[in-house]
C-alpha cells in the first residue's frame, strides 16, 4: 500500500493501526507496508512515540507495554480477551443488586459491564468514556461520570477534576485493574493513573483487583499500593502457580477465574 498521497497524518494512523493489530514490527517492514522510505517511517514512529500511541525500540515499534510504558487502549482493547472475559465472569460474583460500584478505564473491569443487566438495579460510577456509552444503554443502571480531562490514549477522565468527583461519593466496591503485579505490591507506568486508581480505592468499602496473567510478575515505574489493600484479587487460569505460591506466602486472598 502507499501512502504519500494521504499525507503523513493519513499515513501515521494506519501505521498505528497496524501496530495495534501486529503488536510489533521492525521499520523496514512499516517502509515496504506503506511503499516510502525508512526514513520517513522513522519520522512517522517519532511523531506516534511523541503522542504516546507506541513505543520505539532499536529498529522497530511497539504497542505492548513496557516497565514506563502502558499500551494505548486500542491495543489493551485486543489484548487476553478470553482471559479478561473469564475474570469479568468471575468478579461479577462480587455484585450484588441494588449495589454502588466504581469501574476503573481498564479493559479488563471493563468485561464486566455487559454483564451487569441482569444484576439492576445498580449505582455505577466510572471515568471510562466507552463504558458510561455502554453503561447508558443498559436499563436499571444509575449511572454517574467521573469527568476531569479526557486522555484519549486511556479514552477515560483524569486529573485533579477526576479525583474531586470520586472524593466525593463512596460506594460498596470498586473493581480496578492495573499494568504490574510483583511481590506485595501493584504498579502502574504512569502517576497521573496511579492517583485516580489511589482514590477511587479509598471510597470504596469492599477492593477488587482484576488482573490477567501477562501482568503478574512484572513491575512498573510507580507502585500503586501493596496488594494488601484489596479485599480480592481475581487471576486467570494462566497465573503460574510460582506466582499464586507467591500470593499464598504474603497472605494475599485471590481466587482464579476458571
Amino acid at each position: 500500500m502507499t501512502d504519500e498521497r494521504q499525507g503523513p497524518e493519513g499515513r501515521q494512523q494506519r501505521i498505528a493501526d497496524v501496530v495495534v493489530e501486529r503488536g510489533s514490527l521492525s521499520a523496514q517492514e512499516l517502509a515496504a507496508m506503506f511503499g516510502v522510505s525508512v526514513m520517513t517511517v522513522h519520522r512517522d514512529l517519532d511523531e506516534l512515540e511523541r503522542q504516546g500511541v507506541v513505543r520505539k525500540y532499536r529498529g522497530g515499534v511497539t504497542a505492548q507495554p513496557s516497565g514506563v510504558f502502558e499500551s494505548n487502549v486500542a491495543y489493551r482493547r485486543k489484548a487476553m480477551r478470553a482471559a479478561k472475559e473469564s475474570i469479568a465472569a468471575h468478579a461479577l460474583r462480587y455484585v450484588e443488586s441494588g449495589m454502588s460500584i466504581m469501574l476503573d478505564d481498564a479493559t479488563t473491569t471493563a468485561a464486566m459491564i455487559p454483564r451487569l443487566e441482569g444484576l439492576a438495579p445498580l449505582r455505577v460510577a466510572t471515568n471510562y468514556l466507552e463504558g458510561l456509552s455502554k453503561l447508558a444503554q443498559i436499563r436499571g443502571i444509575s449511572l454517574m461520570a467521573l469527568g476531569g480531562d479526557y486522555d484519549p490514549l486511556h479514552d477515560s477522565f483524569l486529573g485533579v477534576a477526576c479525583i474531586e468527583a470520586i472524593d466525593a461519593i463512596r460506594v460498596d466496591a470498586v473493581f480496578v485493574s492495573t499494568s504490574a503485579l510483583s511481590g506485595r505490591y501493584a504498579f502502574h507506568q504512569e502517576d497521573r493513573i496511579v492517583a485516580v486508581k489511589r482514590k477511587m480505592l479509598e471510597v470504596a468499602e469492599k477492593r477488587y483487583l482484576l488482573m490477567d496473567h501477562t501482568k503478574l510478575g512484572k513491575v512498573a515505574l510507580h507502585r500503586l499500593v501493596p496488594l494488601t489493600e484489596f479485599s480480592l484479587l481475581i487471576v486467570d487460569s494462566g497465573a503460574p502457580e510460582e506466582t499464586l505460591a507467591e500470593l499464598k506466602r504474603y497472605d494475599i486472598p485471590y481466587e482464579v477465574a476458571r
